[in-house]
Order: structure tokens, then sequence, then C-alpha cells
């Protein structure tokens, strides 16, 4: 899933505004302009669209993580170079403070059915014989599941 339509997505889940967007790139020690958020919030095809990268996209996550749950205390998160969509899956989850249940009820506001096995397997790592890449429509599935509950658009 492209990391542009991620940001997007969230924004309008959350109902950020540019200073809540730029605050919460702050609270992970990423100082930005309205211009670099407003740029990485522009649909694919308008003209001025800057793709965010995985590394700021990855830093956006986790200040949404102290956002949600609070700062941190003590040791800084350094924000990972590459993501993957379980990757971004995990920091929401962690973000909202989800359980298993939590994101099966999710799922179950769009009509789909998801054991915790499945969820599980999103979760382990990558070498691990029960792992599961989570794939784009799996997430963006996901992201609607979040819209519907936290704006009750469906």
């Amino acid at each position: 899933m492209e990391n542009n339509d991620v940001i997007r997505r969230l924004r309008f889940i959350f109902d950020f505004d540019d200073d809540q967007m730029i605050k919460i790139f702050s609270l992970a020690q990423l100082e930005v302009s309205r211009e670099q958020v407003c740029s990485w919030l522009k649909k694919i095809d308008e003209p001025d669209v800057v793709a965010i990268n995985d590394k700021k996209l990855a830093t956006f996550l986790d200040g949404l993580i102290s956002f949600k749950r609070g700062q941190k205390e003590g040791t800084v998160h350094r924000p990972e170079k590459k993501l993957s969509n379980n990757m971004i899956f995990k920091k929401l989850k962690i973000a909202l403070a989800l359980k298993d249940t939590d994101i099966i009820d999710i799922y179950q506001l769009i009509h789909m059915n998801i054991s915790k096995h499945e969820i599980s397997a999103l979760f382990r790592k990558p070498g691990q014989r029960q792992y599961r890449d989570c794939k784009d429509q799996f997430l963006r599935n996901f992201l609607y599941g979040l819209q519907v509950k936290y704006r009750g658009e469906f």
C-alpha cells in the first residue's frame, strides 16, 4: 500500500488538522512544515504531490503512538528505514491499544470474518513458520474498518 495513502487515510479517520499532523511528527522528534504535510496528503494524481518515504511514515506512526498513548519516558525510538504492511499494522495496533478481539470486531464492522490465528500470524517475526505477509487489501480493509469505527461511515 502506498505510504501517502496510509497517512491520508489516518488523517481522515482521526480528523487531524495540519497542526495536529505537525504535532504528531514532532512527538517523534521530526520537525516538518505545513507545506511538507500538505504535499504528502495530496492525491496521487495531483501535480505537487510528494511521496512520503518509509522512514517519515514510520516516524509519523511512532508519533501517533505517543499522541494516543502518551510520551514514553527515557529512550528515543529510531524509526525504521523500511516499512512493511505488517509493521504499519503493528504500529497502529500499539497506538490504538488494540487486542486481537478488538481487531476482529473492527473487521466485523465491515462484514469480514477473521480469526485470532490469522491476526497472530501477522505480528510474528518474518522468519517464523506461522508468519504471514499483510497484503495491501488486508491493511486497506483494516483502515476502512477503523474509518467505520471512528467516523461511523460505511
